[in-house]
């Protein structure tokens, strides 16, 4: 079935988070912690993310958004590194970070190519505030905003996929989930879309990152630019 419409993970496959979290986490704590390894600071800061979110999916609290659950997790990262006294101000501006964050090379120019034959837009965890800061950082134009804050949940939660779906109106199979997660790809597959990995070996830095689906997937692809090749475009 012709593909019609892409929906993107967006933390990992669209944009690089790590760098751009440990770039921000440099130079607002450098005053609080000048020895700061930022890489790590934002490795451990995206592994209190699930955990976070968690406590939506399972309905223990009702629907907040991402900047909240990061604001949430902040304070226990920062103790972690052993960093105090850093006021409110520069805490908001450490959330923020991941309102600021950078494309991998190939994106913008593979979203333009794709977006000529297809709608587009992101299905990511990220609420529309932060996908809008993104996209007018990194020059994205989506047709929509999908993902958490439309949907008020979180990934994989059956809610997201079966919006996207609907809010284009195509069949399942016409929608195309595009992550560099295949936990992702998975739930989305199970819900019929068609899904598309794309390898990015480098996401967690020297942890690596995803080079190939371990699940069944449409296409595999070796960035954005390889998918737009498949499809045409």
């Amino acid at each position: 079935m012709t593909v019609r419409a892409l929906v993107f993970d967006v933390f990992g496959t669209l944009v690089d988070w790590r760098s751009g979290v440990a770039r921000e986490a440099a130079r607002l704590l450098a005053p609080y912690a000048p020895a700061l390894d930022a890489g790590a600071f934002a490795d451990t800061w995206r592994g209190r993310y699930n955990p976070s979110m968690e406590t939506v999916r399972s309905g223990a609290r009702p629907f907040v958004d991402l900047d909240t659950l990061q604001a949430e997790s902040l304070p226990d990262v920062l103790a972690q590194f052993g960093i105090a006294g850093v006021p409110e101000d520069v805490r908001r501006e450490l959330v923020q970070a991941w309102h600021r964050l950078d494309a991998w090379p190939e994106v913008p120019d593979a979203m333009r190519r794709l977006r000529e034959r297809h709608l587009l837009a992101p299905n990511s965890n990220g609420h529309v505030r932060l996908m809008a800061d993104l996209a007018r950082r990194n020059g994205f134009v989506f047709d929509a905003i999908l993902g958490a804050g439309y949907s008020r949940d979180y990934k994989p939660k059956p809610a997201l996929y079966r919006d996207a779906v609907a809010a284009f109106g195509f069949a399942p199979a016409e929608t195309l989930m595009v992550a560099a997660h295949s936990n992702d790809l998975a739930a989305a597959a199970s819900h019929g879309l068609s899904t598309a990995h794309i390898a990015r070996p480098h996401e967690h830095g020297p942890a690596g990152g995803e080079t190939a689906p371990s699940v069944p997937v449409t296409y595999a692809a070796r960035d954005l630019a390889d998918l737009a090749d498949q499809l045409g475009c």
